[in-house]
């Protein structure tokens, strides 16, 4: 989701350079520069008469502007409009500046000569509470819920149940509807994100374990930005570094990717160590997957009673699907609720491995058939889970049958033109 960035600058040398380096800036989209303080209120007040959606999410003032000076700008800006972030530009990092800064209502303040880093890091600070506010008073039916993106973790039960293709068609789901994306694989000993979507990347989730600051700039160094849209941050390839990744450092990831992407989707295995615990416990819905049989159920009983006594979720608060179901098979959805206390997905996804066989084998899982059974179901289950956009959901009266028409709508307009201009 790109971030409107107004610069409030009164020197043109300056401002180029401010809006130079807003232009770098992961998401960045600088709204033409402002020279004064009367320009900056009237332009934000023709915003504001259009819609809450049209007035950018962070201004930038700039200590020399006039004829009002900035403080009081400021002051006058939070007040008439408390959905726009301010950021102040000074010279002066005095502790004494900073709070009165603070007490007119700015939402940071960077230092001159700018930095990239200081800038990057004090513009996503007040776009997130920009959209947190907005959703509160009610503009952006796009806005995602939660403080910043919504963060999805997907758990299996035990081995081999289906927890990284439900993962990755979650996150294909979600993309295709038109949301910015981040899929992540916490499965850290044996993630298999890379080679279903047949990626080969340096980086990992072990390169941001030992940093403090996660700035953008380095959250963008570690992601791998995939031909379908996804953000893909990946397992390490020496599984026994996944021990680097600790509680602190996920939950550090978590939230600087929750901040930046509209949906989140963590790949978290079947192991629980200590930062897929952080994840499933911060997590907005906890998925876990489970097929059908005997050993499965049991695996995923054991699995929700151990969050449980380790205080990381209810079972109530965790969502199971089953993977591979039939109508003849003697354990239903129904049984397996019953059995596990959870919440059950509304969408049981089909037996039918041959449908994903050969692109599995090919490390192509995203160009799965729009005709899949599977993939039907796993895109109804992300409407269900409400990942896919507000926009390609209208009209659907429940998180049944019509939703899932609304997904194959949504699967066959992503897929099929390329499908057709592909001469497949």
């Amino acid at each position: 989701m790109p971030t409107r960035i107004l610069p409030a600058v009164a020197d043109p040398d300056a401002a180029r350079a401010v809006t130079t380096l807003i232009g770098q800036l992961p998401d960045g989209e600088p709204v033409g520069p402002v020279t004064d303080s009367t320009q900056l209120v009237d332009t934000l007040a023709r915003l504001a008469a259009e819609s809450l959606d049209e007035l950018p999410e962070v201004v930038l003032v700039h200590e020399r502007i006039g004829p009002v000076p900035a403080l009081e700008l400021i002051r006058e800006v939070a007040l008439r409009f408390p959905a726009v972030g301010v950021v102040l530009i000074t010279a002066d990092a005095s502790p004494v500046l900073f709070s009165a800064a603070m007490d007119s209502g700015a939402r940071g303040l960077v230092t001159l000569p700018l930095g990239y880093e200081e800038l990057a890091s004090r513009v996503q600070a007040a776009a997130q509470w920009s959209t947190g506010v907005r959703r509160h008073l009610g503009g952006g039916a796009d806005t995602p819920a939660g403080p910043g993106g919504t963060v999805v973790t997907v758990s299996g039960a035990k081995g081999g149940v289906g927890t990284t293709v439900t993962a990755v068609h979650l996150a294909l789901a979600a993309r295709a509807s038109g949301r910015t994306v981040a899929l992540v694989d916490m499965d850290l000993q044996g993630g298999d994100i890379a080679s279903y979507l047949d990626v080969q990347f340096r980086r990992s989730l072990v390169d941001l374990a030992a940093v403090d600051d996660l700035s953008p700039r380095v959250l963008q160094d570690a992601v791998f930005v995939h031909e379908t849209g996804l953000a893909l941050l990946l397992a390490p390839a020496e599984g026994e570094r996944g021990e680097e990744v600790t509680d602190r450092s996920a939950r550090q990831i978590v939230s600087a990717l929750r901040g930046r992407y509209e949906v989140v989707v963590l790949d978290c295995g079947t192991h629980l160590d200590a930062a897929g615990a952080a994840a499933v416990e911060m997590a907005d819905t906890a998925l876990l997957v489970t097929t059908p049989d005997v050993v499965a159920v049991r695996a995923a009983k054991r699995v929700v009673r151990m969050w449980d006594r380790l205080q990381i979720r209810k079972p109530e608060e965790s969502t199971l699907v089953v993977n591979r179901h039939q109508r003849s098979s003697e354990i239903q959805p129904a049984l397996v609720q019953k059995i596990t206390g959870t919440r059950m997905a509304g969408v049981a996804v089909p037996a039918h491995f041959k449908e994903l066989a050969a692109v599995v084998d090919a490390g192509r899982l995203h160009d799965l058939d729009a005709r899949s059974t599977v993939k039907q179901a796993l895109w109804s289950l992300a409407g269900e889970l409400g990942l896919v956009k507000a926009a390609a959901e209208q009209g659907r009266g429940g998180q049944g049958g019509r939703g899932r028409e609304l997904v194959r709508a949504s699967d066959r307009g992503a897929l099929g033109l390329r499908r057709r201009g592909g001469g497949r």
